[in-house]
């Protein structure tokens, strides 16, 4: 069975039109609209159009909203995908396509021309490319909200998905941690409906401390170490300058040095929780 999530706050104008193109492209499917406290009326027009919708009495937040919808879909497989109208419900068939080819996750990934602004481009090719050193494997869209996975593996991760944004980047690198193949495919979205809910400057820096937050959940080393080797030679270069025109070691030498092994073993220590906290998976 098929269940199709939609977090949708005050989106009303845009889901009258895809909630009939939604049925019509996957008429045996689940569709559960999870209302994240809007004040319009999205109840009723899910009720006109048959469709479950989960209310809440104020918002909670788009991470929030989707593990709502998870809790309560009855599917196997679940699609996400934004109430704004963005998303070409047509393209359920090709993420579950790729989903049947094997993988756990498949999420549709935007082109240039589908990102929202140079901003949001740029700042999604960075997170992109921050992802990808963390994991290994070549991330293609680290933010979008459109994707298909098996329901039992994406509930392992809900303890670990923020209330607010991002759920996708969260969600993502968890997979990539436990070993759950993950797969891209291209799509076209087209303009949303209605003003986005994201703020470009606070959710922007946002998005980069949950990469970080994440990194120390995924392979913490690979974030300490650099860190640790940045202080470390920072120290080593600051002690040839004062050694050759002072002949000494300075204070701020040792304070550069061990602040480099106080970075290492907290280091150390997170790859160590890390691993505890996904010993059930791997």
């Amino acid at each position: 069975m098929l269940s199709i999530v939609l977090p949708s706050k005050n989106e009303a104008p845009a889901l009258a039109g895809l909630l009939p193109r939604l049925r019509e492209a996957q008429p045996d499917a689940e569709i559960i609209v999870v209302d994240d406290g809007s004040t319009d009326e999205t109840p009723a027009l899910c009720a006109q159009h048959g469709v479950h919708c989960l209310s809440s009495p104020y918002s909670m937040g788009n991470g929030a909203a989707i593990k709502r919808g998870a809790r309560a879909a009855k599917g196997d497989v679940l699609v996400f995908m934004d109430a704004d109208g963005q998303h070409d419900p047509a393209d359920i068939a090709r993420l579950l396509a790729r989903l049947d080819d094997g993988y756990d996750m498949v999420v549709g990934a935007r082109d240039w021309d589908g990102q929202a602004g140079v901003g949001r481009g740029l700042a999604n090719t960075l997170y992109n490319w921050l992802a990808s050193r963390m994991t290994g494997a070549r991330v293609a869209d680290l933010t979008s909200g459109f994707r298909a996975v098996r329901a039992d593996k994406f509930r392992e991760f809900l303890h670990l998905l923020p209330n607010g944004f991002s759920y996708p980047t969260t969600i993502t690198m968890a997979f990539f941690r436990s070993a759950y193949a993950v797969a891209y495919e291209p799509i076209r979205v087209v303009q949303r409906i209605g003003r986005s809910h994201i703020r470009p400057l606070r959710d922007g820096v946002r998005f980069l401390l949950i990469i970080f937050k994440i990194a120390t959940l995924y392979s913490p080393l690979k974030l300490f170490v650099p860190a640790s080797a940045v202080f470390f030679l920072t120290g080593l270069g600051y002690y040839i300058y004062t050694y050759t025109t002072q002949h000494r070691l300075t204070n701020m030498t040792a304070m550069l040095w061990s602040a480099s092994v106080i970075v290492f073993l907290i280091g150390l220590v997170s790859e160590q929780i890390t691993a505890l906290t996904y010993k059930h998976h791997d």
